[in-house]
């Protein structure tokens, strides 16, 4: 299996033939190496409502006929603009023909901001818990630290994408602190440097993990796992 990272919060996993794009903010991310144009994906997952997370979802899913899993709320929404979706929520899990998606816990917020400046709510912001070939992979989405991370960490985790940006997530400080409650094998650092409020040097981050892996990736960078 094949994970790369595409700036902000984009993971791309492979395997088995199939390709799954978690929250597709391409068009407008300075730190993405990825065209909307290009993308195939088989599945998008949703983490939230926020625009830098949703992204270019309508413009692919619409195009190329994709299966779009998100909180519930959001997949209504979107199956209102015409993509096929398939809503979950948290605690929920799901088994699909790549591996079983799991919604879990996140502490932020979730809305959808039209072309027309119009909120639309799209339910509780999520995490997700993949389990794929055997592996688990945990992308936190936009979140604050919180103690009940330790529960995921009850089976070991393979990879954490984790926020770092600060602001409107958790920061280096925080975010190494869920490594220690995670315990995962690699740990790589998402959202930050995309905008000027969530601006970090993921070097300090990195020194503040002292027993455990990170890996810090670059858009395009990918690991096998």
């Amino acid at each position: 299996m094949e994970i790369s990272y595409h700036g902000h919060s984009i993971v791309k996993i492979e395997t088995n033939g199939k390709t799954i794009l978690i929250d597709p903010f391409i068009t407008d991310n300075k730190l993405t190496d990825l065209k909307a144009s290009d993308e195939k994906p088989d599945v998008i997952l949703l983490t939230h409502g926020h625009n830098d997370h949703v992204g270019d979802t309508m413009e692919i899913a619409r195009r190329e006929g994709t299966l779009v899993v998100a909180p519930n709320e959001l997949a209504v929404y979107l199956g209102w603009q015409g993509l096929q979706t398939h809503g979950m929520n948290i605690g929920g899990s799901k088994e699909f023909d790549f591996g079983t998606v799991k919604y879990t816990q996140a502490f932020h917020s979730s809305s959808y901001t039209t072309e027309d400046n119009e909120i639309v709510y799209t339910g509780m912001p999520a995490g997700l818990l993949l389990t794929i070939e055997g592996k688990r992979i945990y992308h936190a989405g936009d979140t604050a630290l919180f103690s009940d991370m330790k529960l995921y960490a009850e089976d070991p985790i393979d990879v954490a994408f984790l926020p770092i940006g600060d602001n409107f997530t958790m920061g280096p400080h925080d975010a190494s602190k869920a490594v220690e409650i995670l315990k995962p094998k690699l740990t790589v650092p998402i959202h930050y440097n995309t905008f000027p409020p969530i601006e970090q040097d993921p070097e300090e981050f990195k020194s503040l993990v002292t027993s455990h892996e990170v890996k810090i990736m670059v858009a395009g960078d990918s690991i096998e796992i």
